[in-house]
């Protein structure tokens, strides 16, 4: 259902995205809120830490997701909210683990506050659902 638009028209992607996403228009949109670092007990994981708080980001995607019916293959489209762009390959380093080809599209953009001091990092997304 989702497909990885690539074109030599464009410099290739230095991250784990794809320059574009095309969809089939049907099935059902799902657009999941920023996801930051907080736990279900309310705790935040990985202080400090940008690669163990884009984990914690990525489990919450994914859970956010699978609760809509679908999976992390789902999602089409990512935004990426960090407080320090210099963590860009470690936080790609990650999303590798979560993530496969086809690529979502995803911007990422350096902001200088996030909802709370501690978090490093945010991510929303829009994922498809396939018809059941």
């Amino acid at each position: 259902m989702k497909t990885q638009i690539h074109s030599e028209a464009l410099r290739q992607p230095n991250g784990h995205f794809s320059q574009a996403t095309a969809i089939e228009a049907r099935g059902r949109l799902v657009f999941i809120s920023g996801m930051t670092a907080r736990r279900p007990d309310g705790s935040i994981a990985g202080i400090g830490d940008v690669e163990a708080q884009t984990r914690q980001v990525c489990e919450n995607l994914k859970a956010a997701v699978e609760a809509a019916g679908g999976t992390l293959d789902d999602i089409c489209r990512v935004d990426v909210y960090v407080r320090n762009i210099e963590n860009f390959e470690r936080i790609h380093k990650v999303r590798r683990e979560y993530f496969r080809a086809p690529l979502p599209a995803s911007t990422m953009v350096e902001v200088s506050k996030l909802v709370s001091p501690d978090y490093l990092i945010e991510i929303s997304a829009v994922a498809v659902l396939p018809d059941a």
